[in-house]
């Protein structure tokens, strides 16, 4: 295990010992009844609870890259349907945020690095014949208000996702919070 970790498991048993979780209880429920689908980047992650007024408890928080759908059945709706069914949710907020790396992702080069780790071309050949080519796959996505545009048509759409749940896209400033709505496709 590394030192990184090792240090995280430290922390978390002084957490523990000290009963600091308390402060933290809450139950699964979204008090909100809010789902949100967010970009990973490590700028949003106290700075988009706290722009929006959020605490422990109040919305389901689900995180990727980009903060997109990239396939309709993948992990991202799955997560937003146990959330609509199981857990109450009836409000999606897709936020995307400006300056986010995964516009400009450069596929080849990230296959390239991959190779460099030992990363083989038959696993790369079939990443192709069960998925899709992982240059494509890996490429960025453009515009990130367009990519939000997208995602939330995805979820407004999809077959599985009753018409009463409200979708919104919206894009942060990853320096001040400001949020600003994306018009929807």
């Amino acid at each position: 295990m590394n030192e990184r970790v090792k240090k995280m498991l430290q922390y978390n048993q002084v957490f523990v010992d000290n009963e600091v979780y308390l402060k933290f209880s809450t139950s699964k429920y979204p008090d909100r009844k809010i789902a949100i689908l967010s970009c990973m980047d490590t700028r949003m992650t106290e700075l988009l609870p706290a722009a929006l007024g959020l605490k422990n408890g109040d919305v389901k928080m689900i995180k990727n890259a980009g903060g997109l759908i990239s396939h309709p059945y993948g992990s991202v709706i799955f997560s937003l349907l146990v959330a609509i069914y199981e857990l109450g949710v009836d409000t999606v907020l897709v936020v995307g945020h400006d300056d986010c790396g995964g516009r400009a992702l450069n596929g080849k080069a990230i296959v390239e690095k991959m190779k460099a780790k030992g990363i083989t071309q038959d696993a790369l050949d079939e990443v192709e014949r069960r998925h899709r080519n992982p240059v494509e796959w890996l490429t960025g996505f453009g515009d990130v208000c367009q990519a939000v545009d997208n995602t939330v048509k995805i979820i407004k759409t999809h077959p599985l996702i009753h018409s009463g749940v409200d979708v919104y896209g919206f894009v942060m400033n990853p320096e001040t919070g400001a949020i600003r709505q994306v018009n929807h496709v």
